[in-house]
């Protein structure tokens, strides 16, 4: 933890910080299993004047990568998706799941985005039951805005208190999703 810790504070004071945050937010949407509230955190706290700059390319390069993890869940459920789904045993309950994602797809989207549960599930999951692709990206700008910028704006508001805070609970979520 220590050098992780170490990595993370010394790649948030580099000058290719920002390039950083736009890679982990882009890829934690599609295939990454680390979020980029591991940088954004220690950014906004070292330049808390910078936080809606960091907060916005948080959001973009999220979406970006949101509309990568929606291609992956829509172009490969028929050929490796299905056979996955099959070997799992829930091929039968897909028509319940796509029953579900069709009316209540946007309240799932909003939720889940918000959260610091890895959005990539989200964005596989919407490809493959083809969720329309449109409000997809509309409902990923809401809630990925919504979720950096609040975070950007409690951390400037509580500092270090917050930061902490936001520190265990992507933590506990990691630790629970290996578990798990």
């Amino acid at each position: 933890m220590k050098k992780l810790y170490d990595w993370t504070m010394s790649l948030a004071a580099s000058r290719h910080a920002p390039l950083a945050l736009g890679a982990i937010a882009f890829a934690e949407s599609s295939f990454f299993p680390v979020p980029p509230d591991v940088i954004l955190v220690p950014m906004t706290l070292a330049e808390p004047k910078k936080a809606w700059y960091f907060a916005g390319i948080c959001t973009i390069a999220s979406v970006a990568g949101g509309a990568l993890g929606y291609a992956f869940g829509a172009l490969f459920y028929d050929t490796i998706g299905q056979w996955l789904i099959n070997l799992y045993g829930y091929g039968e309950k897909m028509e319940a799941l796509r029953a579900f994602y069709a009316q209540w797809g946007a309240i799932f989207i909003l939720v889940k985005g918000f959260t610091p549960i890895p959005y990539k599930l989200v964005t596989i999951v919407s490809g493959l039951l083809a969720y329309n692709f449109p409000l997809f990206i509309v409902l990923s700008m809401v809630t990925r805005g919504a979720r950096f910028f609040v975070l950007a704006a409690a951390i400037n508001h509580f500092g270090l208190f917050i930061a902490s805070l936001a520190v265990i609970v992507v933590a506990g979520f990691a630790l629970a999703a290996k578990m798990f």
